[in-house]
This record gives structure tokens, sequence and C-alpha cells, in this order.
């Protein structure tokens, strides 16, 4: 199952009080950048984050889900109707990120 495009125009909402919050289309979901870094995505209608440090500690009992088979397992994001803490969030997460590798 795709993600709706509602879902993705959601969370984008929810991060705009946040600088250089970007997507990029893939296979029918979104991968989300935060200053261009990848912090997760939008799978099946629901944000999933990479499991930093950080993201375990300002979310303890999220739950671990597999975006698609075969992936890695990435952390449910299930208080999004919380903006500051979805902005607090990846804030937290940003410097635990990889640094994109250049083509």
């Amino acid at each position: 199952m795709a993600s709706r495009k509602e879902y993705l125009d959601f969370i984008m909402d929810q991060l705009s009080g946040l600088e250089d919050v970007s997507h990029r289309t893939m296979m029918g979901e979104y991968i989300l950048y935060y200053r261009g870094k990848v912090i997760g995505g939008i799978y099946d209608d629901r944000f999933l984050v990479k499991p930093t440090k950080s993201a375990r500690s300002l979310m303890p009992e999220a739950p671990l889900q597999l975006p698609y088979a075969g992936a890695k397992e990435m952390l449910l994001v299930d208080n999004v109707e919380n903006r500051e803490f979805l902005q607090d969030l990846l804030k937290a997460m940003y410097d635990e990120l990889p640094t994109p590798k250049r083509h």
C-alpha cells in the first residue's frame, strides 16, 4: 500500500516550523530529509524515523517497525499531532544522523 499525499502534506505541515525539511518520492512512499540528512520517511501512512539514541530517548515506548520488506527497522512516531514534539525530535536527531555521501 502506498502512502497518501494527504498524509505527507500533514506531516510536512507539522514540520513547517523547521527550516530545510524536504521529501523525495520513492516507489509510492516518501523519504524525509532534515537539513540534507535522511531522518526517516512515510511508509504505508506511518511516520518512521531512524532509531537514533535521541529518538529512542524521546520515544522510549515507540515500537520498531519495518518500512518495507528487507529494510532496517525504524521507530514509529505515533505522536504526530504534536507539532512541537515532532520539531524537537528532528532537531535532537540531527547530529546523530550520518552525513550524506556525495556522488
